[in-house]
């Protein structure tokens, strides 16, 4: 009976030492495989700076542009000559009209192409009637002189030289040269004499524009006229006359084209 006590005891103390050596159970798949959480602190995360944005560029104005100059440039008007065409020794004050047509090739020089005509009655004494013939044939009755209706014209070519340095006064100067003719007619005793002569034309004068809008502007000019006539009784002579014109100026405009700058408004 005690032996089979002692083997029961000892089986018993087995028991006991291996349950209480038994290894500890490895770890599951989900367990491993979990991440490991990370330290916390107690420091808040540094704020990110603000983008600062970027500026954007507005279109720069043009830069300032100089006073534009007229390609073209038409002019008509009245004028007034002081005349003595018949080299006869007295002035005659002769009305008519002057118009031109002038081509700017540079702010500055200007091609000009300019027609006229005077006309009246020029006093002639009769001491002297030349280019009209001696008593007789022609005999007026008047004295001590007498009238002869009087038509002058002229054309010319020549440069003008303008100033445009003003917004609204324009200067200029003109040398012209060309073409001109007179034609006299008087009467004496019933009997009518006209002559007629032909010969050269100089111009040099100057004047003044006054802009009234782009597109138009006021005229004032006065010049020397000198006139080389050939008379067939008087011959080829030089005559010194003066003349004071005031008129319109039409000139062409062109519209400047915007730049896209200009059409592109600047952003806010």
């Amino acid at each position: 009976m005690r032996k089979y006590l002692g083997v029961v005891a000892g089986l018993a103390a087995l028991c006991v030492m291996s349950w209480a050596q038994a290894p500890t159970p490895a770890p599951t798949t989900d367990q491993a495989q979990a991440p490991t959480p990370a330290p916390t602190t107690d420091q808040a995360p540094a704020s990110t700076p603000a983008a600062t944005p970027i500026p954007t560029p507005t279109p720069t104005a043009n830069p300032a542009r100089g006073p534009q100059f007229p390609r073209f440039e038409f002019f008509g008007g009245g004028s007034y000559a002081e005349a003595g065409l018949f080299n006869a020794g007295h002035w005659a004050g002769l009305p008519g009209w002057d118009a031109s047509l002038g081509l700017n090739l540079t702010r500055w020089l200007g091609i000009v192409v300019e027609g006229g005509e005077f006309f009246g009655t020029s006093k002639i004494p009769v001491a002297v009637p030349a280019p009209f013939p001696t008593c007789p044939p022609f005999c007026p009755t008047s004295s001590p002189t007498f009238g002869a209706t009087t038509r002058e014209y002229n054309f010319l070519f020549g440069a003008q030289f303008s100033r445009r340095k003003y917004e609204r006064w324009t200067p200029f100067g003109e040398l012209l040269y060309g073409h001109q003719g007179t034609r006299g007619e008087a009467s004496a005793q019933g009997q009518s004499f006209t002559e007629v002569g032909t010969g050269r034309a100089l111009v040099a004068g100057a004047g003044l524009d006054r802009k009234i809008n782009p597109r138009f502007a006021l005229r004032f000019k006065a010049d020397y006229l000198q006139t080389g006539t050939a008379f067939p009784l008087l011959g080829k002579q030089k005559q010194d006359n003066f003349r004071f014109s005031v008129g319109v100026v039409i000139r062409n405009v062109h519209k400047r084209k915007r730049t896209l700058e200009e059409e592109t408004p600047p952003e806010p």
